[in-house]
């Protein structure tokens, strides 16, 4: 058997496709290996939302290499389907394919001759494409919760984003083939789903007659799924309507990931973003009113050009009234291509490095609080894998996101127990089991 590995930078979707290209060499005779060990084909799922994207990937490119001199490099993902005759010259690799056609790896590698010299660019033009590539799978390793790709693609533009140009337009998956895998990860032992997707509320946009919401209503109908999370959202997609006909569905998780990107007026134009502080604050107000004990998580980027000090102190001010129960804080990127990369007043690194910093250490002061809330309380927990550095001790989530950790043994693993909060322990409440409910 030949040996591959795999490594995944980036999203959810990214998690996603290389798990249906894990089952699609499984399926093909290929052993799969953990990353770090000797292969004879390396696979490396590129992210490109960031600079820093890029730099990992490349330097993922050369570890593999390193490994087993005389292996097959293939590339995949944004970075190489935005930049494919610049990854294509990295001496290390031989293969190098974009965001569509994951499928077709296999053959691509099947063509490479085990040979330093060859090259191979499978890259296409994804600017028009109208189809959703099917990736079908029955399991993901190592996982309790489910990720499950139902849209690709996206047409908002916003003014600093590379990913348009990296995903295309938005292409929606049938909904038939959204079952068939759902019951597949049923029949499997999953509990919970997580519907993901480039531009997951664009659901349905291409098909006329279906959205994010009857996808949702379809995934609960499902006998055995006991939770279904969704991943980022755009908040203009959370209308009064939607909140209200979720709040009703019991299996669908209290967490929603709604990006805000800035918290200034003036920075959301200069963005692109198609909404002001006001109206986002109403729709978060909106999910509080529907949904009892909701956790709100969101992205917030700084340093974003011609970004004021007046302008991060509204965002900072906005992000301190909202308390959202945690915030992914990152630096803006200037990515070749967009809008942005072109604006005059581009912010300094170390600006953007102080602004990060305060704004970290606001999530984890509204992290910790949101958190306390439950101190004392018995809650459902899914429970996951063993905690890193705590080898008696076991973490799963609850519904509303917040990680749990108790004393025990694997046996534990994808179980939903009851577990009473008694201490939060930096980022992890620390809890136990209650029996008999």
């Amino acid at each position: 058997m030949k040996r591959i590995a795999f490594h995944t930078l980036g999203c959810k979707v990214n998690q996603y496709e290389t798990e249906a290209m894990i089952e699609i060499f499984k399926n093909s005779g290929y052993e799969i290996v953990d990353f770090n060990d000797v292969a004879d084909v390396y696979v490396i799922n590129t992210c490109t939302v960031t600079g820093r994207g890029d730099m990992k990937s490349r330097q993922e490119i050369r570890k593999a290499k390193r490994l087993n001199p005389k292996s097959v490099i293939a590339v995949v993902g944004c970075y190489s389907q935005v930049a494919s005759k610049e990854v294509l010259q990295i001496p290390e690799v031989n293969i190098v394919a974009g965001t569509k056609n994951k499928g077709d790896l296999v053959n691509l590698v099947e063509r490479i001759k085990i040979d330093n010299e060859t090259k191979l660019n499978a890259v296409e033009d994804i600017s028009k494409d109208t189809s959703f590539e099917e990736l079908k799978i029955s399991a993901q390793l190592g996982h309790t919760r489910a990720y499950l790709k139902i849209q690709d693609g996206c047409n908002q533009y916003c003014t600093y984003c590379i990913i348009p140009y990296a995903r295309g337009p938005v292409r929606s998956r049938n909904p038939e083939n959204i079952l068939d895998e759902v019951k597949r990860l049923r029949d499997k032992g999953y509990k919970e789903i997580v519907l993901t997707g480039i531009h997951v509320a664009s659901y349905g946009k291409d098909l006329g007659n279906l959205n994010l919401l009857d996808i949702i209503k379809m995934v609960h109908d499902v006998d055995g799924i006991e939770r279904i999370r969704m991943s980022s959202i755009e908040p203009t997609f959370l209308t009064e309507d939607f909140i209200k006909e979720v709040s009703k569905l019991p299996k669908f998780c209290r967490h929603y990931h709604v990006s805000l990107q800035s918290g200034s007026d003036n920075t959301l134009r200069r963005m692109g973003r198609r909404y002001t502080t006001s109206e986002y604050r109403d729709i978060i107000e909106r999910i509080r009113k529907y949904i009892n004990d909701v956790a709100i998580t969101t992205d917030v980027m700084v340093g974003f050009p011609g970004e004021t000090d007046e302008e991060f102190n509204e965002t900072y001010e906005f992000l301190k009234e909202i308390e959202f129960s945690k915030m992914h804080v990152f630096k803006y990127s200037k990515r070749k291509g967009t809008k942005a990369a072109a604006y005059p007043k581009q912010v300094k690194n170390a600006i953007k490095e102080e602004r990060s910093k305060l704004l970290i250490k606001l999530s984890e002061k509204n992290e910790a609080k949101f958190y306390k809330k439950f101190i004392n309380k018995i809650m459902n927990v899914l429970f996951e894998q063993r905690v890193k550095d705590m080898d008696d001790y076991v973490e799963g989530l609850t519904d509303n996101y917040i990680r749990v950790a108790v004393k025990s043994d694997l046996s534990i693993k994808n179980k939903i127990l009851p577990v009473k909060f008694n201490e939060l322990k930096k980022d992890l409440v620390i809890g136990e089991i209650v029996e008999g409910i």
